[in-house]
């Protein structure tokens, strides 16, 4: 199997502060848990902004020290959201995008998201793909649902994507599809051939997916975005959440990837902030 990819989530768009203290919401503390990370043996960083009272932001400028927080800190990949949160505009959630990370998130699909509409219709796929493709960034095809894999199937016959790509099943969201090993298992014979993938399961079942995706040969995106404990009533830090994959995978005998690895896995160029 190819060496572990392990992405973390840290901050996400709906955990807030007052439900941990371990959310990273300043620069300076997405930098500090860059570090801490890197050092427990994650290879990604998946970026999402806040404010200094916890609100979300694309701020382009706020990104910007986002971005160099986590460069000086550390050498991971630095992945950005595309997603941002419920209400932005599209214009929005692709403007940090300029900023030219190495790679980006594209939600392949809408999707119920708690009693709220996460809106990716086609129109909008077309153009956060376009801004992917325009600033040279490398893409990770968020997938909800099993339909959101034809939707990328679609987007690559039009020229808007290319595949094989990575992939990311975020499984477990209310109103997505639930967590399961099975639906993983369904999601993977899917895939496209020649597609790398990774789970994020949500909750509860990070765990339990990140273990079967080390098993599988996929790779694993952990971190406070998806899940707030460590155990049942104990809160997590994000750390603490990929050192636990990374004991798995080395019982499974399997060789976690650093970000070099990692980035010649992808194929990822090495790309540095506007």
């Amino acid at each position: 199997m190819d060496p572990l990819i392990i992405t973390v989530a840290p901050v996400g768009g709906e955990v807030m502060p007052d439900q941990t203290p371990y959310l990273p919401v300043t620069p300076a503390q997405l930098g500090a848990t860059a570090r801490a990370i890197r050092a427990a043996g994650a290879s990604i960083v998946h970026v999402h902004c806040r404010n200094d009272d916890g609100s979300n932001t694309h701020d382009v400028e706020r990104f910007r020290q986002a971005y160099e927080a986590i460069r000086e800190a550390s050498d991971l990949i630095i992945q950005f959201s595309t997603g941002g949160a419920i209400g932005m505009t599209p214009a929005e959630r692709a403007a940090p995008l300029a900023l030219r990370p190495e790679m980006a998130t594209l939600t392949c699909g809408s999707v119920n998201f708690g009693d709220d509409i996460f809106e990716n219709s086609f129109p909008i796929m077309r153009g956060i793909a376009a801004k992917i493709a325009e600033h040279g960034v490398t893409p990770e095809l968020e997938i909800f649902d099993l339909g959101h894999l034809s939707n990328a199937k679609r987007l690559a016959s039009e020229g808007a994507i290319r595949l094989p790509a990575h992939v990311d099943f975020v499984l477990g969201v209310p109103g997505a599809l639930e967590a399961s090993v099975e639906h993983l298992v369904d999601c993977v014979r899917a895939l496209p051939p020649g597609c790398t993938w990774t789970v994020a399961g949500i909750g509860r079942m990070q765990l339990t997916l990140a273990a079967v995706a080390v098993a599988m040969g996929g790779h694993v995106r952990v971190g406070l975005e998806d899940n707030l404990y460590y155990s049942k009533g104990r809160l997590a830090t994000n750390e603490e959440l990929v050192a636990r994959v990374v004991r798995i995978a080395e019982e499974l005998g399997r060789p976690v990837a650093t970000p070099s690895q990692a980035r010649d896995l992808l194929g990822i160029r090495s790309l540095s902030a506007a």
